[in-house]
């Protein structure tokens, strides 16, 4: 739930701070003192849009804090909720809150911080989603579009896991039908590419380069085009250091042996420093002699004529003619090759495979067909218990002959859609992201009166109790989280004013709810009665709890603005007893 909230330099509030229980909290004050600023400053924390013309005037920027718990929530949601946190480095506080703060600079961009660590404002918005409901005069618009409707059904309808597997599926279909009409309608050019790509992999098959073949037959090139060179300084470096094969008098000339002499010479002393400098010449002899094998072993590898470097040569040119057509050097040719060895295998444009890709199209698409009528039959089922549900709630409203359906329908399809299906039923159907179904939320005032779409038969007041209706019914799935509503009484007045008060406080019981309101029949019902009011230095606004005689006068002003007056204390008294005596 939301303990705190503090504003500075928002709107009409310079700075403030409001904290918040458990239950129903009213903000009220006069109109212009900045109480709808605490809710833009909850739809900051929430991820909107940060609009600079909200940052007051002669500030440089605007900040909304907000401190969060989740001890109210399941375990599972808190689960959720630490993964969130871990995923952005973000940690609790010292008391296991969580603080998240948003900053909108008046020229610069906004700023979004979550438990010490800044983070995308969607992030912000991500977490707080799971902890914040926020309802407006705006959200009541939205609860006119077809797709809001559609969303309120399903979250009633828990069509969550219902809805993915469609969503997979459809993926799954656009897809494969996609290939297949590309298949089709380019088999000409997808034959050609098959042959270009068949003979560029036999030609590179029948070179069959090897990796960083290049490199080394250029240094194998350049030792053998000076192999005589090379092969007389190697047989001068062994002969000094081992004596000339070929020569039976060299006994003595070679560094070995001249080595062998010292070491011997030392080794036959009885004087402690000699005899150690002997090892180090035995060192130097056993380094003298395994040079001598590695000039033996190179000398023996040399070719004893040119043709190994012709060889080499042409094994080149071979090399080069791959490397002039597919990539630089032979790594990039392997590599071409095996995308190409990839892309080969996609480019299946025989009958079989056409025939097969277009069974899976069907197969698809059956399955998919399955899929959606399991949705359809889960929204519908659930349509008629959440239509009875809202109807029985809006006669608790106050609205007793009001009557609230919800019908869902097949989205028709148009002439050549791309995403017609057909359904189990031998129906056509149009495979939307989101279902193949219309849902429409219809509303009837009284009794008698015809049906119509919700957006075209209920007033402003009668909307305003629909969604709050709606809002009670779907608060059971997500019982723990904080539910903030923005005058959602416009438009409405006397017993309809105390059924709202009730309602909310029965939401209460369940959820943390706050609510901007001007009808005293609502917040005599609440908990916590903060007044929101211009009484701060230049014309700022301040937050301030009102309890007892305070609380009496605030209802007393909200009634006619008779808040000095004793005959208003009094009806504001009595309208205060009641609500605490309600046994909602």
């Amino acid at each position: 739930m939301l303990t705190e909230i503090r504003i500075e330099s928002l709107g009409a509030i310079s700075a403030a701070v409001g904290e918040f229980d458990r239950g129903l909290t009213v903000l009220t004050g006069e109109t212009g003192t900045g109480k709808t600023m605490v809710v833009t400053g909850l739809h900051l924390l929430g991820g909107a849009r940060a609009d600079a013309t909200r940052v007051r005037s002669g500030a440089d920027r605007a900040v909304v804090e907000g401190r969060f718990t989740t001890t109210d929530l399941d375990d599972a949601a808190v689960a959720h909720l630490d993964e969130m946190l871990d995923a952005s480095g973000a940690e609790r506080d010292e008391d296991g809150s969580v603080i998240a703060l948003r900053s909108v600079s008046r020229d610069g961009p906004s700023r979004a911080y979550l438990g010490g660590r800044s983070v995308p404002a969607k992030s912000l918005g991500d977490f707080t989603a799971e902890l914040l409901t926020l309802h407006g005069q705006n959200d009541q618009l939205r609860l006119m579009r077809p797709e809001e409707q559609r969303g309120a059904l399903d979250r009633f309808a828990k069509a969550g896991p219902a809805l993915e597997r469609y969503r997979k599926l459809r993926d799954a279909w656009l897809t494969a039908r996609h290939d297949l009409s590309d298949r089709r309608n380019r088999m000409r050019e997808l034959a050609l590419e098959s042959d270009r790509l068949t003979f560029a992999l036999n030609e590179i098959d029948t070179v069959d380069p090897q990796p960083g073949e290049d490199d080394a037959l250029v240094a194998d090139i350049l030792r053998l085009s000076e192999l005589d060179t090379l092969r007389e300084a190697a047989v001068t470096a062994h002969a000094g250091l081992s004596g000339a094969p070929d020569d039976a008098d060299a006994s003595g000339h070679s560094a070995a042996d001249s080595l062998g002499r010292a070491r011997a010479a030392l080794e036959s002393t009885d004087d402690p420093k000699l005899r150690a400098l002997a090892g180090q010449v035995g060192e130097a002899l056993t380094v003298v002699a395994d040079v001598a094998g590695e000039l033996s072993g190179f000398l023996d590898d040399l070719p004893v004529d040119a043709s190994a470097l012709e060889a080499r040569l042409a094994r080149q040119a071979e090399l080069r003619t791959l490397t002039r057509k597919y990539a630089a050097d032979v790594d990039g040719v392997l590599l071409w090759a095996r995308e190409s060895r990839e892309r080969l295998a996609q480019l299946d444009v025989s009958e079989e495979g056409l025939t097969a890709l277009a069974a899976r199209v069907d197969e698809l698409a059956r399955e998919l067909g399955q899929a959606a009528a399991d949705l359809s039959g889960i929204r519908r089922k659930a349509a008629k218990r959440l239509a009875k549900e809202v109807t029985a709630e809006l006669s608790g409203l106050a609205m007793a002959d009001a009557q609230f359906s919800i019908d869902v329908s097949n989205d028709a399809v148009t002439d050549n859609d791309p995403a017609a299906l057909a359904l189990g039923s031998g129906e056509l159907a149009r495979a939307g992201a989101d279902g193949v179904d219309q849902v429409e939320f219809g509303f009837a005032a009284h009794r008698g009166m015809d049906q119509l779409p919700l957006a075209k038969s209920a007033s402003g007041g009668e909307l305003s109790r629909v969604m709050l209706a709606l809002e009670v019914v779907l608060s059971a799935s997500a019982a723990g989280t904080t539910m903030v509503f923005d005058e959602v009484d416009a438009g409405v007045g006397g017993r309809a004013a105390v059924q709202i008060g009730r309602r909310l406080a029965r939401l209460a019981r369940t959820h943390q709810v706050i609510v901007v309101t001007h009808l005293p029949q609502v917040a005599a019902y609440a908990d916590v009665q903060l007044v929101v009011h211009g009484a701060g230095p230049k014309g700022t606004s301040v937050v301030r709890r009102v309890t007892g005689d305070e609380r009496v006068a605030e209802l007393a002003r909200m009634m006619a603005g008779l808040g000095e007056s004793d005959s208003g204390r009094a009806h504001a008294r009595e309208l205060l007893d009641a609500a605490q005596r309600d046994e909602i």
